[in-house]
């Protein structure tokens, strides 16, 4: 039997949020935040922290520095029951963290990834998968030193046995430069959002953007935030609408709850349609 139903190998960050803004900053001008709050952060961490309270057995394989921050990320995740035996401890690097300016379903943001880009493939012994059903990577830009070995990572999780998911996230320098036609062959389940997927492929629009890879993708997950979801799978395309919040406090880490969801079904072996609904409606 598996001691894990998900292993996650990804960033490790803080988020600092800064909610009902009276306007965009301006430099050399000064504004106020209505709310603030200091979370756990990370696409990576959100994912597994709301999957492991959702009942999935996880681990994490990530880095963080020596501060009070990677204090504050460990007791987060292991107070929703990730187990953190495989992140390590980086003594020359600060753990990274992120300035969140949120503008109701927007939001801008500001990033020291830290320690989180020092993570290597060395770092990761792959003998780690005979333990697991699923692997689930995310924050590809990020993760400067993993990226060559991303497909390498997940090809040898197929080789183990393991389901596999990946979520890019977006690119702090809009180069967009990955190598989705080595990558996405070893991945199961591919959940980029509408405007990722835009970017990532060098397309127009949606219709163009999934014609444009449907032949090297297995499951196509796209999320649309309050538009709702399309999923494609074996040439079959279904759109799930959102369930919608009159009481949003804000949209950070929405993608990674839906991730979240989706997973979580897909490793109990529920339908794509099952998958989606559930990722919605986290």
């Amino acid at each position: 039997m598996k001691k894990f139903d998900v292993i996650t190998i990804g960033e490790l960050n803080v988020d600092l949020i800064f909610n009902n803004l009276s306007s965009l900053p301006e430099i050399g001008k000064e504004i106020r935040a209505g709310r603030f709050s200091f979370e756990l952060g990370s696409s990576s961490a959100i994912f597994a922290n709301n999957l492991s309270r959702m009942g999935s057995n996880v681990a994490f394989v990530g880095k963080t520095g020596t501060d009070i921050f990677g204090d504050f990320i460990l007791q987060k995740l292991r107070q929703a029951g990730v187990d953190t035996n495989m992140v390590s401890r980086d003594g020359m690097h600060a753990t990274g963290a992120t300035v969140v300016l949120n503008f109701d379903e927007n939001r801008e943001m500001i990033t020291h990834p830290g320690a989180m880009e020092q993570l290597r493939a060395e770092d990761i012994h792959t003998n780690i998968f005979s333990t697991a059903k699923h692997l689930h990577i995310s924050s590809y830009f990020l993760q400067t030193n993993l990226q060559k070995q991303v497909s390498k990572l997940f090809g040898e999780a197929k080789k183990a046995g393991l389901t596999t998911s990946f979520d890019p996230q977006w690119d702090p320098s809009e180069k967009w430069a990955i190598n989705l036609e080595e990558i996405l062959p070893v991945v199961d389940v591919f959940l980029p959002n509408k405007v990722e997927l835009i970017n990532l492929t060098g397309q127009k629009n949606m219709d163009r953007a999934i014609a444009h890879i449907e032949k090297i993708t297995n499951i196509l997950v796209v999320k649309m935030g309050s538009e709702g979801s399309i999923s494609l799978f074996k040439g079959r395309s279904l759109f799930k609408p959102a369930y919608l919040n009159g009481k949003v406090a804000d949209a950070i880490g929405a993608g990674d709850s839906f991730n979240a969801g989706f997973i979580h079904k897909f490793v109990r072996r529920s339908s794509i349609e099952t998958c989606q609904e559930f990722g919605n409606l986290m």
